[in-house]
C-alpha cells in the first residue's frame, strides 16, 4: 500500500524515493535498475519526476525494461551500451571531464561513465584505447588530457593507465578498475588494488565497474 507524502521522501509501500536528495546534493536520487520491476522503476520515476526539477536516470537496465518503462513514462532517452534512460538531462555546464578507457572491453563502462556525467550537465570528451600496452597512443593525447577540468580513468587488467594518467595531468584523476582480464584479474579486484596502491599522488578511485560512480565523484568536484 502506498504510505502517502512525508518530509524529504514519498512512501511508495514497495520503495521511498528521497524526494529532498536534489535540495540537498543537486542532483535527484538515481534509480538502479536491476532487482526492481518495471512496475516498481516507473513509480519511483514518477515520484522523481513530480518531486523535482534536475535530471532522473535510471542506470543498468537492458532493452526490454528500458522499453517498457518509456512506454509508461514518456519523455526519456535511452542509451543501450550505457544501459542508461535519462529524463530532463542538465543543462551544459563549464566543466569538462575526459573519459580515458585503456581497451574497447572497457567500453561499457565508459560509456555508462559518459552518458552519466553528459546528463548532469558535464562537458565530455571520451578517449578510447589508450591502454599502457601501446603507450604512444595515449601519450599523442597528452594535451587534451591536460585542458581537461577532470579525468575519468578506466582499465582492467594491471589497472595501470590511471597511475600514468595520474604523472601526465594536475588536474584530478578517478580512477575506474574494471572485471576485463583473465583469471589473476580476478573479476576486477587486481586492478583495483592497483588503483589504490598508485604512486600518483591523488588519485582517487571508485568500485569496480562502477562508471557511474565515476561520474557522479566529477560531478561534485565541479563548481556549483
Amino acid at each position: 500500500m502506498r504510505g502517502g507524502d512525508h518530509p524529504g521522501f514519498e512512501d511508495l509501500g514497495y520503495a521511498m524515493p528521497d524526494t529532498d536528495r536534489e535540495r540537498r546534493l543537486g542532483v535527484p536520487e538515481v534509480v538502479y535498475g536491476p532487482g526492481k520491476t518495471v512496475e516498481q522503476i516507473v513509480g519511483v520515476v514518477r515520484s522523481l519526476l513530480a518531486a523535482n526539477e534536475g535530471p532522473v536516470l535510471v542506470t543498468r537496465v537492458g532493452p526490454d525494461t528500458a522499453g517498457a518503462v518509456a512506454a509508461e513514462v514518456p519523455g526519456g532517452s535511452y542509451d543501450a551500451t550505457a544501459r542508461l534512460i535519462v529524463w530532463r538531462p542538465a543543462a551544459q555546464r563549464i566543466f569538462e571531464v575526459a573519459v580515458v578507457s585503456a581497451g574497447t572491453s572497457d567500453a561499457p563502462v565508459a560509456a555508462e561513465a559518459a552518458a552519466v556525467a553528459s546528463a548532469l550537465g558535464l562537458v565530455v570528451r571520451e578517449v578510447r584505447d589508450v591502454g599502457v600496452a601501446g603507450i604512444h597512443r595515449l601519450l599523442a593525447r597528452v594535451d587534451e588530457l591536460r585542458s581537461a577540468d577532470a579525468v575519468i580513468c578506466i582499465a582492467g587488467m594491471e589497472g595501470a593507465l590511471p597511475s600514468v594518467v595520474g604523472g601526465l595531468v594536475g588536474c584530478p584523476v578517478i580512477a575506474v578498475p574494471t572485471s576485463v582480464g583473465y583469471g589473476a584479474t580476478l573479476e576486477g579486484v587486481t586492478p583495483l588494488l592497483a588503483m589504490l596502491s598508485s604512486c600518483a599522488a591523488g588519485v582517487v578511485v571508485v568500485n569496480i565497474d562502477s562508471g557511474f560512480g565515476a561520474a557522479v565523484a566529477a560531478h561534485r568536484m565541479a563548481p556549483r
